[in-house]
């Protein structure tokens, strides 16, 4: 699945960071093939220092792009503590 058909249009306007009600966007493919790479490589951790594994389609971008939230069968996992810091 591309990036640009991972969340509904809609929804992507009305979704906003739970951290700082800023609009997110989606995150392009060459972001997202990136943190998969490093996820592979067990070094992509959330604002919790957890691990994240690379079994996400789509990843979503605060609008100031220190925020990133991974999207995952479909869904956004918008927790902050699932956050990814960039």
């Amino acid at each position: 699945m591309s990036t640009a058909s991972a969340v509904d249009p809609g929804l992507l306007a009305i979704l906003r960071c739970p951290e700082s009600l800023q609009p997110l966007r989606m995150a392009d493919d060459e972001m997202v093939r990136r943190l998969r790479q490093q996820a592979r490589q067990g070094i992509l951790k959330n604002i919790r220092d957890s691990r994240l594994a690379d079994d996400f389609e789509a990843v979503l971008v605060r609008q100031d792009g220190k925020r990133a939230y991974l999207i995952r069968d479909g869904i956004p996992v918008m927790l902050v503590d699932e956050a990814l810091a960039l």
